[in-house]
Formats: structure tokens, sequence, C-alpha cells
């Protein structure tokens, strides 16, 4: 029932929609208290309070997106997509070297890899979606020309390990909680996060360059900027230190965008298995 509801939308101008979903983040903010006290409290803990407004429009938009981004047509969909600082990307695949894409819950995340693929192959991780009715739609818009998927296990892993070994580009989420024990402690905008340890391994592993990207949202329906920025952090040391780094990269990209962030989502949750960080372990 889902996909034909997404391909009718899909019809629809991206301004049509953005407006719509502004609307809707709205009603969504006031009909539920608990979306709301997150969305409030993970804005206020990295100090983004005065972006409220706008993150609960944003959040609204990058909902009633997806149908156009998943369900247009793929050159439909990169007319709204203008890219910026693309020359450092194709360095490195004229150079024959592996790239991690590090892509956060920034802006329009899904439109990023299909970006990349319309200009070379790209192996991305992908963990199914908990509802069985969104998977034929979530693995079809994800699964096209170019776009490979690794499912998120050992045998993701080695796939992903693989595809870097061959000088190939991989797309990571860092800020998504990994289950148990595939990450470790380290501060997400001064609170202790659960952070996955896989992108530095994987960075380590293929000798790869890493790269953050993302696509911030344009005002009024105008399309999307997506931005390639190089990643400044050190990925030495223990698995720790790599994924304090990358975390505070993935602070400072935020900070171009603050309001676009996906700031309803649970970061700061405990996973099954995990004990909670102590008083004073990275708090």
């Amino acid at each position: 029932m889902l996909v034909p509801i997404f391909r009718f939308l899909s019809i629809f101008p991206l301004s049509v929609l953005h407006a719509i979903g502004a609307a809707m983040g709205w009603l969504v903010y006031w009909a539920s208290p608990a979306y709301r006290r997150r969305l409030r409290a993970n804005l206020a803990q990295a100090g983004f309070s005065q972006h409220l407004h706008a993150a609960v429009a944003e959040a609204g938009k990058s909902m009633f997106e997806l149908p156009f981004i998943w369900c247009a047509d793929p050159a439909r969909v990169s007319r709204h997509a203008t890219l910026e600082n693309w020359d450092l990307v194709q360095t490195e695949l004229d150079a024959g070297r592996g790239i991690v894409f590090m892509t956060p819950h920034l802006g329009c995340f899904e439109i990023v890899a299909q970006e990349i693929a319309l200009r070379t192959e790209l192996m991305v991780m992908y963990r199914p979606p908990k509802k069985e009715a969104l998977k034929p739609l979530i693995e079809g818009a994800r699964a096209r020309k170019n776009l490979l998927l690794a499912p998120a296990n050992m045998s993701g892993v080695r796939m992903l390990a693989k595809f870097l070994k061959k000088g190939q580009p991989v797309g990571v989420l860092p800020d998504q909680v990994p289950q148990e024990g595939e990450g470790v402690w380290a501060t997400f905008f001064g609170r202790a996060a659960y952070t996955m340890t896989l992108p530095a391994k994987l960075a380590q592993l293929g000798d790869a360059t890493v790269i953050i990207t993302y696509a911030e949202r344009l005002p009024g329906g105008r399309g999307y900027v997506v931005r390639f920025v190089p990643f400044d952090g050190s990925l030495d040391g223990d698995s720790a230190s790599q994924a304090q780094a990358i975390n505070h990269a993935m602070e400072r990209l935020i900070a171009r965008s603050p309001s676009q962030y996906y700031w309803s989502y649970n970061r700061y949750k405990v996973p099954h298995g995990i004990a909670a960080p102590s008083a004073g372990e990275h708090a």
C-alpha cells in the first residue's frame, strides 16, 4: 500500500511536498509529547535551542521529500541537486584510492548516495527497517544502478572492506547508534553517546580517504546542495579516540545547518546488553 502512495506523491513538485511537510512537522510536534520532549532536549543539549522553529519544519520536510527522492525518476531528482567540492572526490577516484563517505542524519541524506552513484559505483551499509511494509519501498529506492547494498552484519562489513581494497567507495552513517559490541562511548555535544567504530576501522583497513558529506536543503523547495567536506580529524589511537574524533567532526558539520539535523533521533540511548556509561566516562 505504501509504494503506490509514495509513487503518487512523487508526482508533485518538491516545493509542494516541502510545504506540506513543514506543516505536518508542526502537527507531529504538537501531537506527540514524547517527540516534542526529545527534539527540544537534544537541541538544548547541543546549544541550538534558538533553531527550534526551523528544526520542526525541516523535520517535516525530511519525511515528505522521501516520495520524491525514492520514487521520482532519478534524472528528475538529480536536476534538484548541485554538487559542491566534487573535485575532492574525483581526485581520489582518479588515484584509485578507496573512499569512506560518512553521511550523518543531516539535511536530505538520502539523496547523497544517489548523487554519488550517478558518477561511480558505491556500496552502502543497509539495515532493514523494523516495519516489513517499508522494506520493499526502501530497498527498491536504494538498490539502484551503481548503488550496492551491504547488510549490517559481519558479512556486510567484509563486503565493504573488499570493495574498499579494490579502490572503490563505501558509505556509512556515523551517527547511527550501533548494536551491541559495535561501538564505544564517546561524547556527542557534551553527552555520552554510544558511537560506532566501523568507519575508522574501514578507513584503516582499506587505507582509504575519509570524506564527510551531506545535502543541505534549500528553502522554497529549490533543491539541495550536496557538500563534500574533508575529514580533518585524526584516526590515530584506540577505538575510543577514533570515535571521539568522528563525533567532533560531525558536530562541526551539524553546526553548518543545525536546523536540518535529525534531532528527534534517540542518539543517547543505551543499546540492549551495553552498560550505561559511568558518571565520569565521556560525560
